[in-house]
This record gives C-alpha cells, structure tokens and sequence, in this order.
C-alpha cells in the first residue's frame, strides 16, 4: 500500500517520533523510534511492562508527531491494535535490529502493535497539507 509506505519513509527519515496516547484524562507523549511494515501496515514496538501499553490497551487512540527537520511535519490519528504473533514481532525485531539488545520475539515482553483506521496529515509551511487514510 502506498500511503502506508509514505509514512514509513517519513518516520524513517526523522531521528525519532513522538506517541502520544491518554493516560485517565492526562495526555501522555514520549519519543519512539521502531518503526515497521508488516503485511503491509505499518507497526510500532514497546514493552508489556511499560505504561505506554497498559495506556494503550486501555484505550488505543494514539496521534504520532514527527518532522523531519524541513519545514514539513507529520500527524497521525490511528488505533493501535496489538498483534501477538510471534512472526509479527521478529519481523520488527529483525527490521530494527537495536532492539534485540532488549527485547526476544518469545521473551513475554515485547509486543507489536499496527496502526488502525489511520489518518494522516503531512504539512508543510510553504505549501497545503496532504491528507490520506489507511
């Protein structure tokens, strides 16, 4: 799928990406970097112990911020649905090869999640916002 390819390139280009999700009625917004294509949608990684994913679980609305540093940024609105099969996970892990320093695909820990119902928003200063939704 194109657009999902667009927006792993985008995330890729940037040194890191903000997640931001709801933790009761407090936003909640910390930095990530794994980033995937897995069965052509687009996966994030964090650990099971971690808030992030208790936040997650609890309500899976998440926006992603990110810019690469040109005058352009990136917003997405999507679900993070949670995939618990092990291939999806070493996929990631295989992607990114960094985080095998801490996390196994089989280790109880790390979890894959891709992105739902997303909706992107690439803007720029000098030119109209592009939309799409995947």
């Amino acid at each position: 799928m194109k657009e999902v390819r667009e927006v792993f390139d985008y995330l890729k280009a940037c040194p890191m990406f903000f997640l931001a999700t709801v933790d009761s009625d407090q936003p909640r917004v910390r930095p990530f970097g794994a980033i995937d294509i897995f069965e052509e949608k687009l996966y994030i990684q964090t650990g099971n112990i971690k808030p992030v994913f208790k936040q997650m679980k609890a309500n899976p609305k998440i926006e992603i911020c990110a810019s690469k540093g040109d005058g352009t940024w990136i917003r997405i609105e999507a679900e993070a649905i949670r995939d618990d099969r092990q291939e999806a996970r070493q996929h990631m892990l295989d992607e990114n090869p960094t985080l095998k320093n801490l996390y196994a695909a089989d280790d109880g820990n790390c979890e894959v999640l891709y992105l739902k119902n997303a909706k992107v928003v690439i803007s720029s200063f000098t030119a109209e916002p592009i939309t799409f939704l995947f």
